[in-house]
């Protein structure tokens, strides 16, 4: 249950596989380093993947109160709420389009997210039923868009700033993930799927590009252990990177103070 005083902002992507949910980590971790307390909502009922990124173990439930509300999971200091904490690693949600929106929407409202100052919203790939529940249910304070400079996720991306923009949420910059290669050898910059794509898009679309992060191995291996980069290397470059979006992020929302309250309450 999330108040008029704090912001929500998902965090989506046109398309699976361009790391969306490695930067919602990193981007809520950063967030925590500016002293902001921050909920995390990992919305992606069929794949849920924060659980096992934040090294939260397998087999932990949720408490509940008063046999109807859910209590936040605390993790690196984050509160965060999962389908992946309600079901089996390996009992795949085998349900259609209103059953996934409905049980988000459960997660949204239903958990007591209590005194936080924002609410990463970590979206499922694409641009159907549970986007579009979430920017009926609670009035968000914006999205970031999460892509890579490849060609056809660009595609993709637009479709997603093109979607918020129909229901009127606020597009707060994008994320260009797995930007350049840095060789571990020689340190040769190489940019695999393409350059500076994220880069025209934010142009193009008049909107802030909140940071390029790099396609590097340790985020993979740190992910992998539960341990985000940013948190298991606070002064590398690229938890400065993640570190700079996460303020940029923070003036762009303060932009968005006059916007209309969100629609549903807040437990404490």
């Amino acid at each position: 249950m999330v108040s008029a005083s704090h912001h929500v902002v998902a965090v989506a992507s046109g398309k699976g596989g361009v790391g969306k949910s490695t930067v919602t980590t990193n981007l809520a971790a950063a967030l925590k380093q500016q002293g902001l307390t921050v909920g995390l909502l990992d919305a992606d009922i069929y794949g849920p993947s924060q659980q096992h990124m934040l090294g939260v173990p397998e087999n932990t439930i949720p408490d509940q109160q008063d046999g109807e509300f859910l209590l936040p999971v605390e993790a690196h200091g984050l509160k965060t709420m999962s389908m992946g904490y309600l079901s089996s690693a390996k009992t795949p949600m085998v349900w259609r389009g209103p059953m996934a929106s409905s049980a988000m929407s459960q997660l949204l409202e239903k958990t007591l997210w209590g005194d936080i100052d924002v609410l990463l919203v970590d979206m499922p790939p694409g641009t159907g039923d549970i986007q579009l529940t979430l920017s009926q249910r609670a009035t968000l304070s914006g999205a970031v868009i999460v892509t890579t400079p490849q060609d056809i996720a660009l595609l993709d991306a637009r479709k997603g700033i093109e979607m918020f923009q129909k229901v009127e949420v606020p597009v707060l910059g994008l994320i260009e993930n797995m930007a350049a290669h840095v060789c571990t050898a020689c340190g040769q910059v190489e940019p695999l799927f393409g350059e500076a794509g994220g880069q025209h898009l934010a142009e193009q679309y008049d909107v802030p590009l909140l940071g390029q992060i790099p396609l590097d191995r340790a985020i993979r291996e740190h992910s992998d252990q539960g341990h985000p980069i940013v948190l298991a290397d606070p002064e590398g470059p690229i938890a400065v990177v993640y570190q700079k979006a996460a303020l940029t992020l923070m003036a762009a929302l303060g932009q968005q103070r006059h916007a209309p309250a969100p629609l549903i309450s807040m437990g404490d």
